[in-house]
């Protein structure tokens, strides 16, 4: 063992340790085809309904083509199973298009399609209301008193409080979007209609909801005209709707499916997943995930070696565990489906690099910048690292303004790192800005993200304002912010702003803008309300003639692009990654001392992930040294690095063996979640093989991880004619040699057993001792 190394304090670090399963788990986002239905147990279908309960899947109801269904059955996902599942009493009549969910220990199954639809007869929608006993097998109709629901066809079912929750869907004459409710517990069997309030998505029907965080969701859905892709968010305790819009805030964020209906949509952990659908006359096999958190949607790429469904619609879905299940539907010329899939979640802990960043910014801690902004040079305060790291040009001006102040601090002190407190900031006047647009440019720089409605006003003064960013975006060299500022120009010059908005991008000289409202007002559907309007005639002589002059020569112009496609620029990411790499080091601030070597940093950047170095460097802020160390442990150089890239840019790609150094460096150095924590993990059980098991090897036996150690000693053992010839084999210390030999005798000694030690072992970090 390494003289470095010395026993990991367990009490502190391991409160709540985690058990690695070592061998063969699920890859994140890997799509599985599970065993098909065979037709003997039951019929291929759509527009059926599933549910999980008790890790398996009910399927009930739907249309195999020719005729409505009523069977209900059963697909055990452990045994990965089919059968028909055990039902007496009276089932509700063969249907379709209707809605079931699970309250304790029962399935409820309500409304829907029914007849025949071979002979075109006795087709009409229903009321109904069915509960399967999951426990004895039966099948209870329900009875009601007083007002009843609209029967009703391709509706939405949720559960929530103790009752049943029913909204919109298909009469037979048109769509609607009321909403009812009952208890499912007591004696009560009254339905009661739900006095709705906020803004109620439009009627619709085919379309899915799900339930999280005590809401309700709805997504798209057949609703005529009024077809939208917008995300519906019902709140329960007040009957609210709201439409959850982000539309406002610019950040680059990937836009919403397109609009489609008889797709599924299934929660899990922060998430909403959407999958399939009619999405604009196609069959869709995409799956999209919205972000509960952040408010953003994302498309899913299916990881490698998976078995993507085909494109389909009126499927159904269910969340068993960590994993969704998709099965059946229409496929391609209308055939239905019996297959069953699998896709497995991920339940990583969010990013916070962002948040942490914008908290930094409003801390009021360790500044060492202040811009002296507009003609009364308002002061805004600011971190060197970051504002250096996002832009070239503030990098060169912060440089050279830096090094004026070190040269005044060694004309006095003799030296720049002068011991006490208030040092002077950095200075760097900008007399020409906006003071608030250059606090909307400080929120992208340090977040990713500017809100124009921030600072209040009325719509055509946030235009204006954003004009102002858009200049110093130009003026900075930041590409992607100037990207989307054209993007937010594009959306929100009007017919009621876009001649104010025209005589600021002349007089800014802002002429991708100017260009952009030309256009707009020469538009056959826009000149003659525009030119009519009295605004139109407090422009300038040169504007006008400019806009009688385009109208004349580009009657057919086009506006800026409306692209939503892949913005040009950096990320926070990229550019906090570029600078760790390379650009940082002009403003390194503090030495971080790991074993003898020294890794140079930058205290704000340290300090906005971390709350050890928070404290740390709030309590001394001019210590210029930090000894670096995990609980009593010193980690490896390389795993270190793997440390500072997580901290810079949110990284968490490193080699398995750096994951076990860094499995407890989320709670030593208090990171704002354990999301590094849960990729160590995920790290250690998916990646350890004979090619990099000499590197966890030498990680285990550092930190005295017992069962760690001896996991890769039996791997050792049983790869070992591939193990012998890698050539980090001979780098190995001779105790450790020692314990590879000791470990292939005992293996010797030992009768064989029929046994494949890559196969699941466990092991718990408790066990470091």
């Amino acid at each position: 063992m390494s003289s470095r190394m010395t026993t990991l304090d367990n009490a502190a670090l391991y409160d709540n340790a985690l058990t690695l399963e070592i061998g063969p788990l699920e890859t994140v986002h890997r799509w599985r085809r599970m065993p098909e239905c065979d037709e003997f147990v039951g019929a291929r279908r759509s527009k059926h309904t599933v549910v999980a309960y008790k890790g398996a899947i009910y399927v009930f109801g739907g249309d195999n083509g020719k005729s409505m269904l009523n069977d209900l059955l059963r697909f055990d996902v452990k045994e990965k199973s089919w059968g028909r599942a055990f039902a007496n009493g009276c089932p509700p009549a063969p249907r379709y298009h209707h809605s079931a969910v699970v309250y304790k220990n029962s399935m409820f199954v309500f409304g829907g399609y029914t007849g025949d639809i071979h002979s075109n007869s006795n087709l009409t929608n229903k009321n109904d209301l069915f509960e399967y006993k999951f426990h004895s097998g039966q099948w209870v109709e329900w009875r009601f008193l007083g007002v009843t629901p609209e029967p009703r066809s391709a509706h939405g079912a949720a559960v929530y409080g103790d009752k049943l929750w029913i909204f919109a869907g298909y009469d037979g004459n048109a769509r609607l979007n009321d909403m009812w409710t009952i208890p499912l517990t007591g004696d009560s069997r009254c339905w009661v209609k739900v006095m709705q309030q906020g803004e109620c998505p439009p009627t619709c029907c085919n379309f899915p909801v799900t339930v999280a965080r005590e809401k309700m969701y709805v997504f798209s859905g057949q609703s005529g005209a009024q077809i939208t892709n917008s995300l519906f968010e019902f709140e329960f305790k007040t009957n609210t709707w709201t439409r959850i819009t982000t539309d406002h805030i610019l950040r680059g964020a990937p836009p919403p499916p397109a609009r489609r209906y008889g797709h599924t949509m299934a929660a899990f952990d922060r998430h909403l997943y959407v999958f399939g659908g009619a999405a604009d006359s196609t069959l869709s096999n995409d799956l999209h995930c919205f972000d509960l958190d952040s408010q953003t949607w994302s498309t899913i790429l299916p990881a490698s070696e998976s078995f993507v469904p085909s494109g389909r619609l009126f499927h159904a879905a269910a969340v068993v565990d960590d994993a969704m299940f998709v099965f059946g539907g229409t496929i391609d010329n209308n055939v239905r489906s019996g297959e069953m899939y699998r896709f497995q979640f991920s339940c990583y802990p969010k990013c916070t690099l962002h948040e942490d960043f914008g908290k930094l910014l409003t801390s009021n801690l360790l500044y060492d910048v202040q811009f002296l902004v507009g003609p009364e040079q308002k002061k805004i305060f600011g971190h060197m690292a970051i504002v250096a790291a996002r832009s070239a040009h503030l990098r060169s001006i912060l440089k050279k303004n830096k090094a004026k102040r070190d040269s005044h601090l060694e004309k006095l002190f003799g030296t720049v790192n002068v011991p006490f407190k208030e040092v002077p900031l950095v200075e760097i006047e900008f007399p020409d800005a906006n003071p608030e647009a250059f606090e909307l440019v400080l929120d992208y720089i340090y977040m990713d993200r500017i809100d124009p409605t921030k600072k209040g006003g009325l719509p055509t003064e946030n235009v204006l304002r954003m004009m102002d960013v858009y200049r110093l975006a130009v003026e900075f060299g930041m590409v992607r912010l100037d990207n989307l500022c054209v993007q937010y120009f594009n959306s929100s010059i009007n017919m009621a702003n876009v001649l104010e908005a025209l005589e600021t991008a002349h007089n800014l000289k802002l002429n991708v803008i100017k260009d952009h409202c030309l256009r707009f007002i020469v538009k056959e559907s826009n000149y003659n309300d525009i030119i009519m309007s009295t605004k139109f005639e407090t422009l300038s002589s040169r504007l006008i003639i400019e806009i009688i002059r385009l109208k004349q020569t580009a009657s057919n112009s086009k506006c800026m692009s409306e692209s939503q496609g892949e913005l040009a620029g950096t990320t926070l990411e990229q550019d906090m990654a570029s600078f760790l790499k390379s650009h940082g080091a002009p403003f390194y601030d503090v030495d971080l001392m790991l074993d003898g070597q020294v890794i140079a940093a930058h205290k704000p950047i340290l300090a906005a992930r971390s709350g050890y170095f928070e404290g740390h460097f709030r309590f001394m802020p001019t210590e210029s040294k930090v000894n670096i160390q995990i609980g009593e442990m010193i980690p490896s150089l390389q795993s270190f690095h793997s440390l500072l890239r997580f901290i810079y840019c949110g990284d968490v790609n490193m080699p398995p063996e750096d994951s076990l150094y860094l499995f407890s460096a989320p709670l030593y150095y208090s990171f704002t979640n354990n999301r590094l924590q849960a990729f160590c993990k995920q790290n250690l059980e998916m990646n350890v093989s004979f090619e990099n098991v000499i590197q966890i090897l030498e990680a285990a036996d550092g930190m005295q991880a017992t069962d760690m150690k001896k996991y890769a000693l039996d791997l050792i053992v049983h790869h070992f004619t591939k193990v012998a010839k890698l050539p980090r084999l001979k780098l190995l210390s001779k105790e450790l040699i020692l314990d590879i030999l000791l470990a292939l005798a005992n293996d010797m000694s030992e009768p064989k057993m029929c046994q494949d030690v890559s196969s699941s072992t466990s092991f718990t970090t408790d066990s470091c001792t």
